[in-house]
């Protein structure tokens, strides 16, 4: 069975890893407890700027298989195994969310975007960016993505 996308890394990796990058992003959030809506902004761009498991892994695929490429035009055509195995890697992570980079990348603590947006939300309820629409009983749709999307 194919795993739903939210899912499929997390499900791949060592529990003891998930656990350590939840573990890690917790304590992050505690010390935001008492801080200043300036500071909560500041760790907000950092997050803008992290990157996730996927991009991590798609900038690794891309240099591999553009460097296998390049071999096989200049020194030697055996060379286009190299970007046909990062493909096949790519496809299956794509289908179960597992590839052989992925406990390399996890171990280093690259997030899925999921575990970075809940770390995002987190800090935003900190700030008190729900609190209008929290308060306000009937809420619409509208007023509740609007609330989660800033």
């Amino acid at each position: 069975m194919i795993p739903a996308t939210s899912r499929r890394v997390p499900e791949h990796t060592p529990e003891k890893i998930n656990q350590w990058i939840r573990q890690e992003m917790q304590e992050r959030v505690a010390r935001y407890r008492h801080a200043s809506p300036k500071e909560i902004d500041r760790r907000l761009q950092e997050l803008d700027q992290e990157w996730d498991v996927e991009r991590t892994l798609e900038a690794n695929a891309a240099t591999l298989a553009f460097t296998g490429c390049v071999l096989a035009a200049t020194t030697d055509r055996r060379w286009v195994y190299l970007p046909m195995a990062v493909t096949v890697f790519l496809l299956q992570h794509a289908i179960q969310g597992w590839c052989p980079p992925l406990p390399v990348i996890r171990s280093l603590g690259f997030r899925t975007m999921r575990e970075i947006d809940e770390e995002r939300h987190a800090l935003k309820l900190l700030r008190g960016d729900f609190r209008h629409v929290s308060d306000k009983p009937g809420a619409s749709a509208n007023e509740l993505v609007d609330a989660v999307k800033r």
